[in-house]
């Protein structure tokens, strides 16, 4: 028994691979996974009790893997024979000169770990990046998958969410306000268009009219050349589809307007001509 452990399955150099040591790191290999398996059912139990966010159990989880498969290859390499510090002793030259073309990439991984410990930007949030609005699938330590309300797929280096102004819609609650902007004849009845507005934003599904501080409202916002501008302000939870929300309520507002007579003005110009004796003067 003791020589079919001893045995070498291969030896290359100073280094070899014994069945004793195929064993172990088979076992390393299982034992870790059997870490993260028990860890991912007690983070489960423990965020259900505690009511954790989502995008914040992912983050633990994802951080805490990282942290295992790390050490698990450290010591894997060990069970090898690699000495770890000769190895990056003798590559430091090499590091230090890769370092320079790297640098965004370390940009990257680093601004990963900040997004993972602060969770400024989690999993399913809706963000705004660069005018683009979409929903955050995965987020990595170097990259993140954002997938934007054409059903593309973008990704994003990590650097973006850290150096550049991001929008969070959803990062305090998964509702946001929005506004339809319609302007109407100066002939109209203003009261009756606000009325009529509420009435359009309370009947679609999709605009929260529950709760008194995100209630459909409406503003009426300039006097302009030929229409009166009115704003209809709502909140919804629909926040990743809302422009199929708010071409809803201009369908339903059209038809409204169309059923009491108020008439959607288009810019008119009056062109006023001169009319008198023009005498030409033959050169």
């Amino acid at each position: 028994m003791k020589e079919l452990l001893e045995y070498k399955l291969f030896e290359i150099g100073g280094y070899s691979l014994s069945v004793y040591s195929l064993f172990l790191l088979v076992g390393t290999y299982l034992i870790t996974r059997l870490l993260l398996g028990l860890f991912n059912r007690f983070m489960t139990g423990f965020s259900t009790k505690r009511n954790i966010e989502m995008g914040r159990q992912h983050s633990f989880r994802l951080l805490f893997h990282y942290l295992i498969w790390t050490i698990s290859i450290a010591v894997m390499l060990s069970m090898l024979g690699l000495n770890l510090a000769w190895v990056l002793a003798s590559s430091a030259a090499l590091l230090v000169g890769l370092g320079f073309g790297l640098q965004q990439i370390f940009s990257d991984l680093i601004s990963g770990i900040f997004l993972l410990f602060e969770g400024t930007v989690e999993k399913d949030d809706i963000i705004e990046v660069d005018g683009v609005v979409g929903r955050i699938e995965e987020i990595y330590l170097r990259t993140t998958k954002f997938r934007n309300r054409d059903d593309q797929v973008m990704i994003i280096p990590n650097h973006k969410f850290i150096n550049d102004n991001v929008i969070n819609w959803s990062h305090d609650h998964y509702t946001a306000r929005f506004g339809v902007i319609v302007g109407v004849s100066y002939d109209s009845d203003m009261h009756k268009v606000a009325d009529i507005l509420i009435k359009c934003a309370y009947a679609d599904p999709d605009v929260i009219t529950d709760v008194d501080e995100w209630k459909p409202s409406v503003r009426m916002e300039n006097f302009g050349d030929s229409s009166v501008d009115f704003t209809l302000l709502f909140y919804s939870s629909n926040m990743f589809r809302i422009e199929t929300t708010k071409s809803n309520l201009r369908f339903a507002i059209w038809d409204a307007f169309q059923e009491h007579g108020i008439q959607i003005p288009y810019p008119q110009r009056d062109l006023h001509l001169k009319t008198g004796d023009w005498t030409l003067n033959p050169a």
